[in-house]
């Protein structure tokens, strides 16, 4: 049986397939870094990792249901040669509500059960209203951040079986990071994706919160009990996502108000359903 694994986490600007990206550019357009729903040449979906800007008009289907993106133009496979203009893009929270949504979940019912009847433009990262901020306060992030700076970000995740396998350690190292920017990690577990029942997902620990230094770099652990129950699939841990807080803040038992681009957006994540190799029990 394995007791310890270590992953290389992937940059993304993605955390479901819908909306297609957390990020959008100036233009209103998803900037897309993850799986990315092309059509088939049988008239069907293909759903593979790759770049793309993508039109908040695409088609949404029902969840668990995929639909070809409107990709307005395709980026680089490989990052590293994004163009000049394309580093320099101008990164933005989505719009409130959601564009392109088929998540049900409050992902704060406690604390902001009417989240979905919220309207809120959509706003360039470095210029969130920050609430009950004030100049005079010292804001951290007062310059744009760019497509070129989001792409820099890695992570390694180490998972460690611990207390007689009723648990699981989870260690995290990251760099390339937004300098001097909160942070907070989350899970994903089947259930939350379930297409007949979907669960909000929720955060790797508690507190969950980091913040990274002014060179970018950060660290975060967290013990979690029995996180990959043999008897319970849907109850498994199958990613986790390196979340950067658009608003500055944590949210408790919560990973935000909005989720998935409103307050929340997905900087480093595995590429697939993962840890597979883990049983844990109770």
């Amino acid at each position: 049986m394995t007791t310890s694994a270590t992953y290389e986490l992937s940059v993304t600007t993605q955390g479901p397939a819908y909306p297609p990206s957390e990020v959008m550019n100036a233009d209103g357009d998803f900037v897309v870094i993850g799986r990315v729903n092309r059509a088939g040449p049988d008239g069907g979906v293909v759903t593979e990792w790759g770049n793309a800007l993508v039109s908040a008009g695409s088609p949404v289907p029902e969840l668990g249901g995929n639909a070809p993106y409107d990709i307005v133009r395709e980026l680089p496979s490989d990052l590293s040669q994004l163009s000049t203009s394309d580093r320099e893009m101008v990164l933005y929270t989505l719009p409130l509500p959601l564009p392109c949504n088929n998540y049900p979940e409050v992902f704060a019912p406690d604390q902001l059960p009417g989240a979905l009847q919220v309207v809120r433009p959509s706003y360039a990262f470095h210029e969130v209203p920050i609430p009950d901020s004030r100049a005079e306060d010292g804001p951290k992030l007062t310059e744009p951040i760019t497509l070129g700076q989001w792409v820099e970000a890695a992570g390694q995740l180490t998972v460690s079986l611990a207390d007689g396998g009723r648990a699981a350690d989870f260690q995290c190292e990251f760099t390339g990071l937004v300098p001097n920017s909160v942070y907070t990690v989350m899970s994903v577990r089947r259930r939350d994706l379930d297409p007949a029942g979907p669960t909000r997902p929720g955060p790797l620990g508690i507190p969950n919160v980091l913040v990274a230094d002014h060179k970018g770099n950060g660290s975060y652990a967290a013990r979690i009990p029995n996180p990959f129950p043999e008897n319970a699939p849907g109850d498994r841990i199958m990613n986790i996502v390196l979340l950067w807080m658009s608003y500055q803040r944590n949210y408790g038992g919560a990973i935000g108000h909005f989720g998935l681009g409103g307050d929340v957006h997905a900087q480093l994540r595995l590429k697939g359903p993962s840890f597979g190799e883990f049983v844990t029990h109770a």
